[in-house]
């Protein structure tokens, strides 16, 4: 389960199809070195975009992976 504190490269590293999401979600800096250590929070915030529809939908898709 994905939550706001992990780090972008964190949540990468759970599973890298998370990538599509974010970047669908207009994280597009998601293989930048300083986006790796920011958490998905702060990513939010900086992308002026509300964090929890976002997690919801990673959570889904790791659930359906399972």
């Amino acid at each position: 389960m994905i939550t706001k504190d992990m780090t972008i490269g964190e949540i990468l590293s759970i599973d890298i199809g998370i990538a599509p999401i974010l970047m669908s979600a207009g994280m597009h800096c998601v293989g930048c070195p300083s986006a790796q250590g920011e958490s998905l929070e702060e990513a939010c915030m900086v992308h002026g975009m509300d964090q929890e529809p976002l997690i919801e939908a990673i959570n889904k898709y790791l659930a359906e992976k399972q």
